[in-house]
């Protein structure tokens, strides 16, 4: 080894879903929403100025977070905006947990969680889910130095009440509770009512998912003034112009389109549910899902198999190899035509 190898720092990567680029791809693997944005969306995007490219943008991001302030009934200061779910994440991960002790989050959730952990230095510990991959509300109720849910769960599909959130969070005053609600919009309780209640509870979203906008990077926090200021405060420290002219522009007018939102969380709603029985009819066993996705277990066959068959067909799902959940795939909710080539295609490979 080089003696200046010795000063990296180096840490196993999260690895995202696989983004094939090939033509004539049913893509249901990394949660995307299979409807475009707002018609909103593409006017402002038309209206952009394009010479004021040649500007820093605004680091505040003020038109998107006073748009999300008024779109949620916050008040000043309770927003903070980022490069997605993940750069907002990743920045509380930094911002928020400095103890010598562990970080909480489930044994089986988003496996970005262990690697900021990693990356930071944080010393962490998980919790198991129960046999029914459901959170165990007992198991936050020791000495740490902070706890992260996803609310829906990713990859189980499966959301906690928002009285159950609440006994997680009251049972930890003295640390900063993270619920990660990337999925919230399909059908999840949002723990955003808890905000008058309880001032170490941050809350964060992302435009990725139920806003069709994986492609702009838009996410976000609500928390108490005190939690957005110490976060915007370490963001600042390291890049204060996050937040593109584009994105904030699109990223608050898709916030004016109300009713397009929920037309296209309905359809995808009512296709998840469709699919879930047909899946069920083919013999998976497959768990009630509040997000925009599918976790599902091949009983006929080894879920690393079908993957790989469904590959050869076209079609792109996840498969984890994580020991827990080796035998699920995580097929993400496309469009009614798309699910029925799915199913279609497993049909043949079953036979």
């Amino acid at each position: 080894m080089k003696a200046w190898e010795e000063n990296i720092r180096k840490v196993v990567p999260y690895v995202p879903g696989e983004q094939p680029q090939e033509k004539d791809i049913i893509k249901l693997n990394t949660n995307e929403n299979p409807y475009p944005p707002s018609p909103k969306v593409y006017e402002a995007h038309r209206n952009l100025e394009v010479d004021r490219f040649a500007l820093y943008p605004d680091p505040a991001a003020s038109r998107l977070v006073k748009g999300l302030e008024k779109y949620y009934g916050l008040q000043e200061g309770q927003v903070f905006v980022g490069v997605g779910s993940d750069d907002v994440l990743a920045l509380a991960f930094l911002t928020f947990f400095n103890s010598d002790k562990p970080v909480l989050f489930p044994d089986v959730t988003y496996s970005f969680y262990p690697v900021w952990a990693d990356v930071y230095r944080i010393p962490y510990e998980c919790p198991p889910l129960d046999d029914n991959f459901c959170i165990r509300p007992e198991d936050y109720k020791r000495e740490n130095g902070g706890i992260v849910i996803a609310n829906p769960n990713a990859p189980t599909s499966l959301a906690l009440e928002r009285d159950v959130v609440e006994e997680i969070v009251a049972a930890n005053p003295d640390v900063i509770v993270i619920v990660d609600e990337a999925y919230v919009d399909f059908g999840g309780e949002t723990a955003l009512p808890l905000l008058e209640r309880y001032d170490n509870l941050l809350v964060v979203r992302t435009y990725s998912k139920s806003r069709s906008m994986a492609g702009m990077r838009i996410g976000f926090a609500m928390g108490n003034p005190e939690l957005i200021k110490a976060m915007t405060d370490v963001k600042e420290s390291i890049n204060s112009y996050t937040m593109t002219m584009e994105s904030i522009e699109v990223g608050a007018a898709s916030l004016e389109d109300e009713d397009y939102f929920q037309e296209k969380l309905s359809k995808v709603i009512a296709t998840r549910e469709r699919a879930k029985d047909e899946l069920r009819k083919r013999e998976f066993t497959v768990l009630d899902s509040s997000t925009n996705f599918l976790f599902a277990r091949p009983n006929q066959a080894e879920a690393q198999w079908l993957f790989e068959e469904l590959k050869k067909e076209k079609i792109f799902v996840r498969h984890f190899t994580g020991e827990r959940i080796k035998d699920y795939l995580r097929i993400s909710v496309g469009t009614d035509q798309q699910m029925d080539c799915l199913l279609q295609a497993i049909d043949r490979i079953l036979g």
